[in-house]
């Protein structure tokens, strides 16, 4: 189970100083706009105790039912972004219009498309990878992420055709596109990333400013600037929590975008080194997960979904100190949000329940002896693999090829105990590949009753088997 308490450990403590610093990073806006001092934080508060609701939910969930309603949720994805862009039903801030206003909060479609891209994703290239060609790989995979793209481009959303490009290249950098195509897809994503530079006059500003932030201190590189200086002056130590100046009205979007920079005054160069440090563990549980599984979906979207967290962490702590230019994104389970917390903890709940079909930990949640309390959060799978259509051979009948990438549970016995264990297989040929009988196999197990011969006519004698 050491995958799971490492998924679970790491986004825990991050989400426990993501609260701490919303509190501190919104309090003074919050007093200054005649309104408790603490609402804001509240709010995060209320919100993750919806998000935690939402991750034992998918710690619950069986894989074969996200797999099937993967495709369901794409149309649903697909159809809340068109509707978004209509006017009265979006929400528009700052030149922007990405959210459906909810009531209590907002609803950022944006936000669910990368889960749901990531999880039909694996489901798709899983079910294609018998024929295990690049065109098997790339559709439909990249024309429907150039849909969703054009859709966030419209909104606009440039930050989130990035962060939707991550999920992209974990999907087919565990489906194992050969690197020469990451390199021709990169000069392709150069050149849109000029075109749309080009098009619109606000993203050359943020290139710019990225450039030489202190050529326009006073506009455009007016919040970059201010992010250095918060950096700056938390020093090893930090001011102390709750001591910050920056977060006085002088650095825009203070408990959002560039909360990295408060918690850095703050925390100072120990307390960004911890959260950096706990997004390394994220990372890591996350492929140990995708090594260890011996589920090919959960391999592609284990893969699929860490690149895409660890890469927006990177993104936005990245822009916050000067190296990348600024892109919007939020930082994973710290910044405040609504949509975007909910969700990422529905998914930290998912790398738990993938961590939970793990072979061993199979074998553990059924052996070990649990509280009532654990096996009602935690239940066992019933399998290392969860088909979403098992194929049914007779009782009699084997596959002669077993089935590539859909490892099955096996049982061995020796001395009356059993155990159970991953089996690697390889892919059938033909439609549904060739069955034999069982006492066909060329091994046959100790002890085993010898299989029956059928009688062969000799050689030349008409309708003799040949």
């Amino acid at each position: 189970m050491t995958s799971c308490h490492l998924v679970l450990g790491a986004a825990g403590l991050l989400l426990l100083i993501g609260l701490v610093m919303v509190f501190s990073a919104s309090s003074i806006e919050a007093a200054l706009a005649d309104e408790p001092a603490w609402a804001p934080g509240v709010k995060q508060l209320v919100l993750a105790c919806i998000g935690l609701g939402a991750m034992v939910v998918a710690m619950r969930l069986p894989v074969g039912l996200v797999r099937r309603w993967a495709p369901i949720g794409l149309i649903v994805v697909v159809v809340l972004l068109v509707l978004v862009l209509i006017p009265g039903i979006g929400q528009e801030r700052n030149g922007a219009r990405q959210w459906i206003s909810l009531g209590v909060t907002d609803f950022q479609p944006s936000e669910l498309g990368k889960l749901v891209f990531a999880l039909w994703g694996a489901h798709v290239i899983a079910l294609r990878e018998r024929y295990l060609t690049t065109t098997s790989l790339l559709v439909p995979v990249v024309p429907v992420f150039a849909l969703l793209s054009l859709l966030l481009i419209l909104e606009p959303d440039f930050g989130g055709v990035v962060s939707l490009g991550l999920v992209l290249v974990g999907l087919l950098w565990a489906g194992g596109m050969p690197l020469r195509w990451f390199g021709a897809f990169a000069g392709v994503a150069a050149v849109a990333i000029v075109v749309m530079v080009q098009a619109a006059p606000y993203r050359m500003e943020r290139i710019t400013a990225f450039l030489d932030p202190f050529a326009d201190p006073t506009d455009t590189g007016f919040q970059a600037i201010r992010g250095m200086y918060a950096l700056a002056t938390g020093g090893l130590w930090g001011v102390g929590l709750g001591n910050s100046a920056m977060k006085w009205n002088i650095l825009p979007e203070a408990e959002s975008d560039y909360i990295f920079a408060i918690l850095g005054e703050e925390l100072g160069f120990l307390g960004c080194l911890v959260v950096v440090t706990l997004y390394g563990v994220l990372a890591y549980a996350g492929f140990r997960i995708a090594r260890r599984s011996a589920d090919r979906f959960v391999q592609l979207a284990c893969v699929a979904i860490t690149v895409w967290l660890t890469g927006q962490a990177t993104m936005n702590m990245g822009y916050v100190v000067g190296l990348l230019p600024v892109t919007g994104v939020t930082l994973p389970l710290i910044s405040a949000g609504g949509t975007s917390l909910i969700l990422t903890l529905f998914i930290v709940g998912l790398l738990a329940r993938f961590a939970r079909s793990e072979p061993a930990a199979v074998e553990h949640l059924r052996t070990a002896e649990r509280s009532r309390l654990a096996r009602l959060l935690m239940p066992a799978p019933s399998t290392a693999v969860d088909q979403v259509r098992p194929r049914r051979f007779p009782a009699d009948a084997v596959p002669e090829r077993p089935v590539v990438g859909t490892p099955r549970t096996v049982s061995h016995a020796r001395g009356g105990a059993s155990r159970r264990s991953p089996v690697r297989t390889e892919a059938p040929s033909g439609a549904g590949g060739a069955i034999r009988p069982r006492g066909a196999s060329a091994r046959t197990p100790p002890g085993a009753p010898a299989p029956r011969q059928r009688p062969v006519a000799p050689r030349g004698r008409p309708g003799g088997d040949r």
